[in-house]
């Protein structure tokens, strides 16, 4: 190599100390070196991954073209297996032998889901056909979509136990309902057309494993958890609520793949946590769900006209939501109820025991964590009256029950102050539906009457309102 000599006045032209001038050539001189040796040398190329395989231990009489007629999409693809594993002798096959089959050629099975309960009025059609009535014992496919009118519910479960609960005026797809042979992966996708969904979804067992619900704006994904999707059609907005676990949050153009984990979202959200994200924007940041409310009197018979609840109020909230149902797990929901304040009226309902869900509403939309009770609805009617009869300042007072019992007692209580905490006639325990009060001074007086049934080995009271009257001399 040719020597190269630097003068003074050149370094000093360039306001380069002679140290610095010798670090600097040290340095191009290496750079030269390399480039001329990866001139001289091709690049080192990556190689690709190798493609899935998943092992196959052969049984005695298996034969290449009954492995490729049971697991592989193509039965013509034992040529490819027998190239991959150098089987020379494809219908002769000894027991224990370890084949190799690429998981991107093994058979998908499309497991259906099962309507498990329905209330109102709810419909399923498959593609693009006509809609039909949906029932109890439905059984959809990959492809089926549901819709549900403004008192429907339907509660779906796929094949590992887990639930889609579908409130009223949703619509979804069930667009991916898949499982590949051998390895057991599932792969479950539901588009969400409009309105919500919840989810309880077992904890996925294979890395592969899918679980998506996809609005026209988001994509959210879980492993195992039960949380809520709101696609509000109207705004182009998606809400995301995390009751359990954690859910992957991504746009609706960057689906993540099946296999890619929930910490590669753009949005990881936990429990309790929720995001909003509006239609063309950001995935919204996570933010705290609304606590539960508490249920004031939850564990009091329903025993009037309608059914009614009372929260205590929650602070933030623009309003709450109740769901009843006849189960715990509220699998079976019958009424769907949303109100601005804790005052929470159901309506009638049939007597049985029943199961309430409320949560309160944030002023962002989101809706809060649950807290479920149980209560009992047991109608009973009860009517009394009240007036002068014949005799010396006597009052004769009427009631009736409009249930049969076992047995029915009544009460009578009267009293010259409204609360009835100082009676000056009890009777714990009158026969019939009437009694006469005689020799009663002059004044204002209060009364009430108790009426107690026993009803299937437990015992009920309800009372008629207060009234009132005035007795003059």
């Amino acid at each position: 190599m040719t020597a190269l000599r630097v003068t003074r006045p050149f370094a000093d032209a360039f306001g380069l100390r002679a140290s610095s001038l010798g670090l600097w050539f040290v340095a191009s001189a290496v750079a030269f070196a390399a480039g001329a040796a990866d001139a001289r040398e091709p690049a080192a190329r990556v190689a690709p991954p190798k493609p899935a395989t998943v092992t196959y231990v052969t049984s005695k009489g298996d034969t290449l073209y009954d492995i490729a007629a049971r697991y592989l999409r193509n039965p013509a693809d034992w040529a490819r297996l027998a190239q991959i594993n150098r089987v020379d002798a494809p219908r002769r096959l000894p027991a224990g032998v370890k084949l190799l089959l690429p998981v991107a050629l093994l058979r998908q099975d499309m497991p259906g889901a099962n309507v498990l309960a329905t209330s109102g009025p709810a419909q399923h059609a498959f593609r693009d056909g006509p809609y039909l009535p949906l029932i109890e014992g439905t059984q959809l496919v990959e492809g089926d979509r549901v819709r549900t009118g403004s008192e429907g519910f339907v509660t779906l479960e796929l094949t590992d136990g887990s639930h889609l609960m579908i409130p009223p005026d949703t619509e979804l797809d069930l667009s991916t309902l898949r499982q590949t042979v051998l390895t057991g992966t599932t792969d479950r996708v539901v588009s969400l057309r409009r309105g919500r969904v919840e989810s309880e979804v077992t904890h996925a067992t294979k890395k592969d494993d899918r679980f998506q619900i996809r609005s026209p704006s988001v994509v959210a994904g879980v492993r195992g958890t039960r949380f809520r999707v709101n696609y509000d059609r109207d705004s182009g907005s998606t809400a995301v609520e995390v009751i359990e676990g954690a859910v992957g949050v991504d746009a609706s153009s960057q689906a993540p793949a099946a296999g890619v984990p929930l910490r590669a979202s753009t949005q990881l959200v936990a429990a309790n946590y929720g995001s909003v994200t509006a239609r063309g924007g950001a995935i919204g940041a996570p933010v705290p769900l609304l606590a539960a409310p508490t249920l004031l009197n939850a564990s009091k018979v329903q025993d009037g006209d309608d059914v009614a609840f009372d929260a205590a109020p929650v602070e933030g909230a623009r309003g709450y939501r109740a769901l009843i149902g006849r189960d715990a797990g509220l699998l079976d929901t019958i009424r769907d109820v949303r109100t601005d304040g804790p005052h929470i009226p159901v309506g009638a309902l049939d007597d049985g025991t029943y199961f309430v869900r409320v949560t309160a509403i944030s002023a962002d939309g989101l809706e809060g964590m649950p807290g479920t009770y149980a209560f009992e609805r047991r109608h009973m009617g009860i009517g009394a009256s009240g007036g002068p009869a014949d005799g010396v300042h006597s009052y004769q007072f009427r009631w009736f029950v409009d249930r049969r019992a076992e047995s029915t007692s009544f009460r009578f209580v009267l009293a010259a102050n409204p609360d009835l905490r100082t009676p000056l006639v009890d009777r714990p325990d009158v026969g019939g539906g009437h009694v006469v009060v005689s020799n009663l001074p002059a004044g204002v007086y209060y009364w009430s009457v108790v009426a107690g049934q026993f009803d299937r080995g437990r015992y009920y009271e309800k009372a008629t309102p207060v009234q009132s009257f005035r007795l003059d001399r």
